[in-house]
């Protein structure tokens, strides 16, 4: 008997038909003679619905309490656990739902972006040895004051990740609408393949690039924890892509897939002081609000004077523009400049470690289209460059084909 977790998204949940078609899905899988704990977000579009809501409230300042917004979202999956139980039962077998709290997924206090600390297992375990399916709302959990949290958009990917290491489950299969990942968008690029395998590190970097099939928190935990991630479509029964560790067949692909993020905006800093301190004061002030810097470039120094560019999330543009405003005023600067119309491109691929002049490729494939490079960063298994964002599309697709992404590596040349 194996004990296998599967975690099912909004769109799959996202009407009483397809309700049922998982419940059916799931029943199948408990009568395969397996234990089987189902952790569901909410409903497609139940969540942006309460948000809206909230919205409504905001003061003059654009404030809302997090704290009660965490209250309020959280609703979502608890009418998907709900109805799923019920489903389930009219096929039979006994089902129970839980909400975060009541399993004990305990977080941190950080609302809208809680981080779980600890999974007690024991009313999970105790319902399984009963005979129960259980059913789980993924994307919140409770903190040490008892207190309702959230863990954002998509956390019910690491839901589902973190209930399977604290289960010590065989498998966590994460459905959704997609039926894998594939070599990049395929709404982009029609000569997108699926993977059947990729490593943690490889989804890791692009989840983190742009690529939106798993929250790249849920991958952080199956890595540390050594959990495999079967990523497959809940609308077929075709085989989907295995995130696992590392292996020689991974090995052979140099570049395994392309992401682009259009949420991006770049930020200069004109004519600031360079001396130690300056750069700390700047990016402290940054960190203290919360925003997440991404790619950093400092000028050379000239006559005592530097420049120094970064990115940041676009929906954090504006507020980061007025820190920067004033920063830059007790710091002696001379301008600040911003950019919210680029995007980010990157090829990943673990490949890259035994490889040379990848990058000049990437820089070359590029440039045959006209396309500028504003920034360049790397990592053992990544290139990453900011462009104008009207040229993202063409720029997937030029990079796909040449790495020859179509193709399997075993029928590469």
């Amino acid at each position: 008997m194996a004990l296998i977790v599967q975690k099912y998204g909004g769109t799959s949940v996202g009407s009483i038909e397809r309700i049922k078609n998982v419940a059916r899905r799931i029943v199948a899988t408990k009568r395969r003679g397996n234990q089987v704990v189902a952790v569901l977000s909410a409903m497609a579009g139940e969540t942006d619905r309460l948000l809206a809501l909230a919205e409504e409230l905001e003061d003059d300042s654009g404030h809302i309490n997090e704290r009660e917004m965490d209250v309020l979202v959280s609703t979502g999956e608890q009418v998907s656990i709900a109805l799923m139980s019920m489903a389930i039962g009219t096929m039979g077998e006994k089902a129970c739902s839980f909400l975060g709290h009541q399993v004990q997924i305990l977080t941190d206090d950080a609302y809208t972006q809680a981080r779980i600390e600890q999974i007690d297992p024991e009313r999970i375990n105790e319902a399984l040895t009963n005979g129960y399916i259980v059913v789980i709302a993924g994307f919140q959990g409770i903190d040490r004051s008892g207190n309702i949290t959230t863990l954002g958009r998509g956390g019910s990917d690491t839901s589902a990740v973190a209930v399977a290491t604290a289960l010590q489950a065989d498998l966590c299969e994460i459905y959704t609408d997609v039926d894998g990942i594939y070599t990049t968008d395929p709404n982009i690029c029609h000569q997108a393949r699926k993977l059947s395998r990729i490593s943690y590190d490889e989804m890791l970097e692009l989840s983190s690039q742009g690529a939106k099939v798993l929250q790249i928190r849920s991958v952080e935990f199956a890595k540390k924890y050594g959990i495999p991630l079967h990523v497959r479509s809940s609308f077929s029964d075709d085989e989907g892509t295995v995130v696992c560790q590392e292996d020689e067949l991974m090995e052979k692909a140099v570049v395994s897939g392309v992401a682009a993020n259009k949420n991006e905006a770049k930020i200069t800093i004109h004519g600031i002081p360079d001396q130690p301190g300056i750069a700390s004061a700047i990016f402290s002030s940054i960190a203290d609000q919360g925003i997440v810097v991404d790619m950093i470039i400092q000028n050379i120094s000239e006559e005592g004077l530097t420049d120094l560019t970064f990115t940041v999330p676009e929906n954090d543009y504006q507020r980061s523009l007025s820190i920067i405003g004033e920063i830059c005023r007790k710091i002696g600067g001379k301008t600040v400049l911003g950019d919210d119309k680029i995007a980010k491109v990157s090829i990943v691929g673990i490949g890259m470690r035994t490889h040379a002049n990848v990058a000049s490729r990437m820089f070359s494939a590029l440039a045959r289209e006209n396309i500028n490079i504003m920034m360049i960063s790397t990592s053992e298994i990544k290139v990453s460059c900011v462009i104008a964002e009207k040229y993202t599309e063409l720029a997937v697709r030029v990079l796909h084909e040449e790495f020859q992404l179509d193709k399997d590596p075993e029928c590469k040349e």
